[in-house]
Order: structure tokens, then C-alpha cells, then sequence
């Protein structure tokens, strides 16, 4: 029976994907696919591949935040006072003709002050902030590819639950024609029987042939109707909407033209584009820790206003002192306890293990690309044994019946030939699956995935 192996893909789906949400009442829609257009829609709609699409939007405000540092930065600020109790100083007493080394106290200022400021800052030069304008770009391609991988994993899943499903359309035909076939051998077993040519025992195992393929056949549905679930919520589809999968499955459009070049480049796989992006930003990181032993210069400048009053009249009679400036404040790094040190040499390790990675990477590729090429292969020629399998199955259970029914042949015969016909159906499905399966795993693992 086939593989709707209502494991593998079907339950990695179920559970690595997050559960169903609780739908508000609403009227339940049919959703017609291509192939195309399933994987299309699980773009759109996928939680995994809108949130890689958000971690984008993230970064990019995440960059502006970057740029903002080499940006003017200009503030506002205000204040005012109330001194409740005057501020008091001592003066020498000797100011108002005291005695020589005594102090008078005096009180400064005024009960009522208020002021106003504008200030703008501007680097003139910060090497860190200048490695992080650099990395910018390098940081949003890393993300956007991160999201392309998502949605080829997506779109792999979608491809083999899809076809999967069409498969099983087949499944399904076939098991009806064995019904068919065994409720005219069991109808004919009953006749021969009631007419003496037959013996009970011989029409009781006809009909428990019949009641073990009705099962069989509940079995797959049940399992079918759980793969829809798991397509609809590997897509985004609401689990009381219906699917109808347009696009049929043919052994030609398996086989077709994956194999004919053997060459694939570790830069068409995303992970290995993934990798390059990430070393990119470990040598930012360390030409950033880098800069950092370079000195920075500000520009700093200030306008404001200051009042000062006797009394709570602010902006009445009486002057704003102005008051303004200009100004460089240079940074000069000299001794950090070796922090900087620390840091680069840290990134520096960084790199190497991300290097290191690389190179797994790499290796691993090429088992990828070299087993998934070898199921392949194997695969295909499992197609073509198994369809001359079920060819002679069938062709020796017609020959069993005619015996049968002659008299040459018992039903335990029958039984059996029946049996080697539906194994034989139930591996030349399978051995479809397995080709499906097989070929997204080598379009995948060669790049070739679209």
C-alpha cells in the first residue's frame, strides 16, 4: 500500500509547524492549486516565511537606526527654577570693610531663572560607525537570503505533500477496481455456490477479501483527508476550507531532464550563500574593533537663552541673555586594559569557525547532491520494475480467475494471485512517491529548486 507514509513529510509538517488557530465563524471556501500556485500561496501565507519576510523589514530599521549615528543630531531643551531659598556664598568680609580674614555672607542670583537651548552634535569621523554604514547591505542580504531559504523549504514540503496527494488520487482508482473485481468474484463465488459448484468456505473467503479491501481502502482516505490538513496548514489555508489539487502526475514529468547535467556550484544553495553573507559581516566585525583604536572627532554646538527674575514674570520686562558656541571634541584611545585587543582577536575566531563551517558545508553538499542523485536513479528504474510487476500480477490473477472458474483452481489460488496484484499496485505507488520525493530532494540539493 502506498506510502502515504502519512509520516515523513505529512507529520514534520504537523508538528514543526505551529498549531491551527482558532477560526472565527465563517463561511468555509474552495481553494483550487497548480502545483505553482500551492507553493505561491504558502509564500504568501506561511507564519515561518512572513516572519523570515519581518526579520527584513526588522533589519532595515535596525540600518536606520545605524545611519542615524553619522546623522546630525539636534535637541531642544528647557528648564526653570524656583529658588525657594537663594543660594549663599561667603566673600572676604574685608569687601565691605570687615576685618581682614573674615567672610561676609552674601546671597548670588536671582529667585526666578529660566533658559532655553538648542544643541546639534555631528561626527565628523567615528570608524566604528563608519564599518556599521558598510555592513548595512551585507546585513539586509543576509537576512533576505535567510528568507529565500525558508521559502525553498516551504516550497520543497508544499511540492512533495502536493504531488503526494495526486498520487493517492491513483491509489484510490486502483483500489476501486480491485473492489469492483472482487464483488463480481465474490457475487460469482455465491452463484457457483448456490448452484453446487462451488463450496461455502470458498464464497465466505471471497467476501472477507472484499471486507479487508473496503478497510483497506477507509484506511487510505482517512490518511488522505489527514494529508489535505496538513497541506492546508503547511500553505496557510483555514482547516475547514476545502483543496483541489489541479495539476496531475505523470512518470514522464518525474523523470524529466533532472538528471542530465551532473554539474551543480555550491553558490546556487542557500545555506552556502547564507555562509558567505555571515563571513562577510565576521570581517566587518573585526575591521569595526579594529577602528576602534583610531581617535573620533565631534562637532558639538550650542544656542540658548537665559532669563533671570526677581519675580514670576519671565517673559515680561527684562532681557534673555544670549549665549552661544561652537566647538571639536577629538577622542583619543590610549589604554583600554587590552579590551580591544580582546575583541578583535574574539572576532578573529569567529571567523575562523564560521570558515570552518564553510568547509563542512561544502562536504556536506556534496553527499547531498552525490545520495540524492544515486535515489534518483534508483528510484526510477524501482518505477519502471514495479509497472512490468503489476502488469504480470494483474496478468496472472485474470489467468487464476478464468481457472476458477473452470473448476482448475481453488479460491485459496485466487486469494493469492489477488494479493500479489495489490502488493504489486501498492509498490509501483510507493515507488511513484519515492521518485516524487527523490527528485525535490536533488533539484534541492543541487540548487535547482524553483
Amino acid at each position: 500500500m502506498m506510502h502515504l507514509k502519512a509520516g515523513a513529510a505529512w507529520l514534520f509538517c504537523l508538528f514543526y509547524l505551529p498549531g491551527l488557530r482558532a477560526q472565527e465563524a465563517r463561511t468555509p471556501q474552495i481553494h483550487s492549486f497548480s502545483l505553482q500556485q500551492a507553493a505561491d500561496y504558502a509564500q504568501q501565507h506561511n507564519v515561518q516565511v512572513v516572519n523570515a519576510l519581518l526579520d527584513v523589514q526588522i533589519q532595515k530599521q535596525s540600518n536606520r537606526g545605524i545611519t542615524s549615528q553619522a546623522l546630525p543630531n539636534l535637541s531642544a531643551e528647557g528648564s526653570y527654577t524656583d529658588y525657594l531659598k537663594i543660594p549663599v556664598t561667603v566673600v572676604p568680609a574685608e569687601f565691605f570693610g570687615g576685618a581682614p580674614g573674615t567672610f561676609a555672607p552674601v546671597q548670588f542670583g536671582t529667585k526666578h531663572n529660566a533658559s532655553g537651548a538648542v544643541n546639534l552634535r555631528q561626527v565628523l569621523f567615528d570608524g566604528q560607525v563608519f564599518v556599521g554604514l558598510q555592513a548595512r547591505k551585507t546585513s539586509i542580504d543576509l537576512l533576505t537570503t535567510q528568507a529565500a531559504l525558508t521559502e525553498e523549504n516551504i516550497r520543497a514540503n508544499v511540492y512533495k505533500i502536493y504531488y503526494q496527494l495526486v498520487v493517492s488520487k491513483t491509489q484510490i482508482a486502483q483500489i476501486d477496481a480491485n473492489i469492483e473485481l472482487l464483488q463480481k468474484f465474490a457475487n460469482d463465488t455465491r452463484i457457483m455456490h448456490e448452484n453446487g459448484f462451488a463450496e461455502e468456505l470458498d464464497a465466505n473467503r471471497a467476501n472477507v477479501q472484499l471486507a479487508n479491501i473496503q478497510t483497506e481502502k477507509s484506511k487510505v482516505l482517512n490518511s488522505v483527508a489527514n494529508g489535505y490538513l496538513a497541506l492546508k496548514v503547511l500553505i496557510g489555508v483555514p482547516a475547514q476550507d476545502s483543496l483541489v489539487l489541479t495539476d496531475p502526475i505523470t512518470e514522464d514529468e518525474i523523470k524529466a531532464g533532472a538528471l542530465e547535467s551532473g554539474i551543480y556550484k555550491y553558490t546556487n544553495r542557500k545555506e552556502f550563500q547564507a555562509m558567505q553573507l555571515t563571513e562577510r559581516l565576521n570581517e566587518y566585525d573585526i575591521k569595526r574593533h579594529k577602528m576602534s583604536y583610531i581617535p573620533s572627532l565631534n562637532l558639538n554646538a550650542t544656542y540658548s537663552k537665559m532669563a533671570m527674575r526677581t519675580s514670576f514674570d519671565l517673559f515680561g520686562k527684562g532681557e534673555w541673555f544670549t549665549t552661544s558656541y561652537v566647538g571639536l571634541s577629538l577622542s583619543v584611545p590610549i589604554f583600554d586594559g587590552f579590551s580591544r585587543a580582546s575583541n578583535i582577536q574574539k572576532a578573529k575566531l569567529t571567523l575562523q569557525q564560521t570558515q570552518n563551517q564553510m568547509a563542512t558545508l561544502q562536504l556536506s553538499i556534496d553527499q547531498e547532491v552525490i545520495q540524492a542523485r544515486n535515489d534518483f536513479k534508483t528510484a526510477i528504474l524501482t518505477i519502471d520494475f514495479q509497472k512490468a510487476n503489476t502488469g504480470l500480477a494483474e496478468k496472472a490473477y485474470q489467468q487464476t480467475k478464468k481457472k476458477f472458474e473452470s473448476g482448475l483452481a481453488s479460491t485459496t489460488d485466487v486469494t493469492t494471485a489477488q494479493t500479489d496484484l495489490r502488493t504489486a499496485q501498492s509498490n509501483y505507488i510507493s515507488a511513484l512517491y519515492d521518485a516524487v520525493i527523490a527528485r525535490v530532494n536533488y533539484l534541492k540539493a543541487t540548487g535547482q529548486l524553483k
